[in-house]
């Protein structure tokens, strides 16, 4: 017996009584024209003002800090430091870094801070990781962290999270408040 079943004669004969006399329907399709892409790269809308926020440059040198992290603006008052590691200010957001590229991150965290300064919330955590899937098993996007937050001018101090928080695996972020030019 083969791969094909056979239709019995009988019903053969009742489906065609049945359905009557078939004209054979034309084949009027048309197989759709793709568009040809722009020879211009396309740009979102905001992308003229994401360029700033992306400039953070992978060269610059951030001071090794072992497993805690901790930075202050310079002319920022130290209590100010001490007061988001302790807790002191109510984390309004959060943004997981976890399974991103180093170029997703970057993307991510511009826009993370832009989004949180326009909705004027001052403290935020970033959550990177401790680097336990990286290929060297090292926090990669951690020491790019370190690099690139004290390149914005928004940022005026960050810390290691307490470890109820994401500890060493994510920073406290305090941004700069919104000021009446902004």
């Amino acid at each position: 017996m083969s791969g094909k079943s056979r239709i019995d004669p009988e019903d053969r004969a009742l489906f065609l009584d049945a359905v009557g006399a078939v004209d054979p329907v034309e084949d009027h399709r048309v197989e759709p024209e793709r568009p040809r892409p722009s020879p211009r790269p396309r740009r979102d809308p905001g992308f003229d003002e994401m360029v700033d926020d992306l400039a953070f440059s992978d060269q610059v040198e951030a001071p090794e800090q072992g497993e805690q992290m901790q930075y202050l603006r310079p002319g920022v008052q130290k209590t100010i430091l001490r007061k988001l590691k302790r807790g002191g200010y109510s984390v309004s957001a959060s943004l997981d870094l976890h399974g991103m590229t180093v170029e997703e991150a970057r993307v991510a965290v511009a826009a993370f801070i832009r989004v949180e300064r326009a909705e004027r919330r001052r403290c935020v955590r970033i959550v990177h990781g401790k680097g336990y899937r990286s290929a060297d098993q090292r926090p990669v996007l951690k020491s790019m962290l370190n690099r690139w937050l004290p390149q914005r001018d928004d940022v005026v101090a960050f810390c290691s999270a307490p470890p109820h928080d994401g500890g060493s695996g994510a920073l406290y972020l305090l941004l700069r408040r919104t000021s009446p030019h902004d």
